[in-house]
């Protein structure tokens, strides 16, 4: 069975209101040791996410002396442009957790397994998803650190779960999450299976294939190339 969101995911969230001061915000963040928090409104519905690189816009726009007209690199500016993230003077402006947060916040639910978790997060480029309910209210929140948990899982559970999902009496051994598939099967295409369900498995780090087989039904297209 593939692991989800919901076996990984931590339900003690720190989370803000979106009127929360940002004092409050900032205290949070330090008190709790974490880099961002979901941003709430009255229903426990999750409106956005703030972290520290929102809150230190603060500081980034305060102008070193008088008429120093700072603006952000090029790249920055693209970054938050594309990326949705508003404008960093705007936020410098901010009082409130509201008005400091990246909105639309990137959200996951906890029947999502943790390979959709971990797509979701390389796309967007975030470090962590708040959990919701079909009612878009936060349930949790699930980090990159979360996610790599799958991969502690005990050898002896992925060996056995390799043998429930792989037919035959193949070899098989399992040592820190490397798997190793020994033994013959009746065809080629046969082994590959195997493999790629092998690798498929939550907690697999890598296969090993020391796979033969009887028949080899892979058909070999001819390589054209020419003189």
């Amino acid at each position: 069975m593939r692991a989800t969101v919901q076996d990984v995911m931590t339900t003690d969230v720190a989370a803000v209101n979106q009127n929360d001061s940002f004092h409050t915000v900032a205290d949070l963040l330090i008190s709790r040791g974490v880099s961002g928090v979901p941003v709430l409104d009255d229903d426990n519905r999750v409106k956005g996410v703030v972290s520290e690189a929102d809150l230190l816009a603060k500081e980034e726009f305060k102008e070193r002396y008088y008429g120093d007209g700072y603006m952000p690199p090029l790249r920055a500016r693209i970054r938050r442009t594309v990326g949705s993230e508003g404008s960093g003077f705007h936020k410098a402006l901010g009082e409130s957790a509201g008005a400091l947060m990246t909105s639309p916040a990137h959200t996951t639910t906890a029947d999502a397994s943790v390979v959709l978790a971990a797509r979701l997060m390389d796309k967007y480029g975030v470090k962590r998803l708040p959990v919701v309910d079909d009612s878009g209210r936060l349930v949790g929140i699930v980090s990159r650190r979360d996610l790599i948990k799958v991969f502690l899982r005990r050898d002896s559970d992925i060996e056995r779960q390799i043998h429930e999902v792989i037919p035959g009496e193949l070899g098989v051994s399992v040592s820190e999450g490397v798997v190793t598939l020994s033994g013959t099967v009746d065809e080629h295409s046969h082994a590959i299976k195997a493999v790629r369900l092998a690798e498929n498995i939550d907690g697999v780090v890598a296969v090993h294939d020391d796979l033969s087989w009887k028949n080899d039904d892979i058909v070999q297209l001819p390589v054209w190339g020419g003189a």
